[in-house]
């Protein structure tokens, strides 16, 4: 069994970047099944509900992370052009039943993931620009992986106002344990 001192810096670079990646995408995994049940909750009327003007509905927001994952991962690190129209995403009242937004995050989570999981150190260090700013390859995945939780939470939270209901995400879990040290 090799130590993390017997390596030579292209075996920890790339033990670094598999590690990096396998972390991203298992966080990536953790929020797409809590999206598709709150989905399940909900009927096509409930998913276009606004709390507020100042706030967007769970339809907006999951067109807003189709937007967000496809510029940042699909286009700009898959190579891909960039045809993002950002404001549609929160413009849009209607038009998309849940099971359309489910397929849609979906194949976009699909996809992105295909490509996150194909990169390397070099593609992960490489700079590009995203919106105006400068980021590299693990910059865009800290940022979809981040931005994609935090919407996560927001659509839980929104499912759990309309319908008054425990999701049970951790049913049968002990979330008590302590850690092995």
């Amino acid at each position: 069994m090799k130590t993390i001192i017997s390596l030579n810096k292209k075996q920890m670079a790339d033990a670094l970047a598999k590690e990096f990646i396998g972390q991203s995408l298992e966080r990536i995994d953790q929020n797409t099944p809590k999206i598709i049940k709150c989905l399940d909750e909900l009927d096509d009327t409930d998913i276009w509900k606004r709390p507020n003007k100042s706030s967007n509905s769970i339809g907006n927001l999951i067109l807003h992370l189709c937007g967000n994952i496809t510029q940042y991962i699909i286009s700009s690190l898959g190579d891909m052009p960039d045809q993002r129209e950002r404001d549609k995403e929160f413009s849009t009242e209607s038009g998309h039943s849940k099971t359309e937004l489910k397929k849609k995050l979906v194949a976009v989570i699909e996809q992105a993931k295909a490509i996150i999981q194909n990169m390397n150190a070099e593609k992960l260090l490489r700079k590009k620009k995203v919106q105006g700013f400068d980021s590299s390859g693990i910059g865009n995945i800290i940022q979809v992986t981040e931005h994609y939780s935090y919407h996560t939470g927001q659509i839980i939270f929104w499912t759990k106002l309309l319908k008054d209901k425990d999701l049970a995400f951790y049913a049968g879990m002990d979330l008590n344990k302590k850690n092995e040290i």
